[in-house]
């Protein structure tokens, strides 16, 4: 059996369930939470495609199943984001909706933690436009 120190995130999260509430929360919560209109606007209005792609990535990232990989190929963070002008105010108004999903998502505080500040050194690697 593996500890706490031997799990991966994804084990840690408990698996396919809580990874895809997580998933739909955030989304839920970017559709609807004021102030995120910019990050918003980035997607389609129909998220069911990228829930699903979201939700493939996160798996293989956090330790579980390899989905995104399967499907898609390597995931190419930076390159699949540079269509988007992204800054420090996108990464903010991304990282609100994925601290409000996490919040909302049964979990261990230390692993809450761990993956807000997994999530913040992504946003700030796929920043791609310079502030003045």
């Amino acid at each position: 059996m593996a500890t706490a120190s031997t799990q991966t995130p994804y084990q840690l999260l408990g698996g396919d369930q809580p990874l895809r509430h997580l998933v739909d929360r955030f989304y839920d919560i970017m559709l609807t939470e004021p102030g995120v209109e910019v990050v918003r606007n980035m997607h389609d209005a129909d998220t069911a495609e990228i829930r699903e792609r979201f939700f493939d990535f996160l798996s293989g990232w956090l330790g579980g199943p390899s989905r995104y990989i399967e499907k898609h190929g390597h995931p190419r963070l930076r390159a699949r984001h540079r269509f988007f002008s992204i800054g420090e105010s996108e990464r903010d108004q991304w990282l609100l909706c994925m601290s409000k999903a996490l919040a909302e998502t049964p979990m261990d505080s230390a692993l809450r933690a761990h993956l807000e500040q997994t999530f913040a050194k992504t946003g700030d690697f796929l920043r791609n436009r310079p502030e003045c």
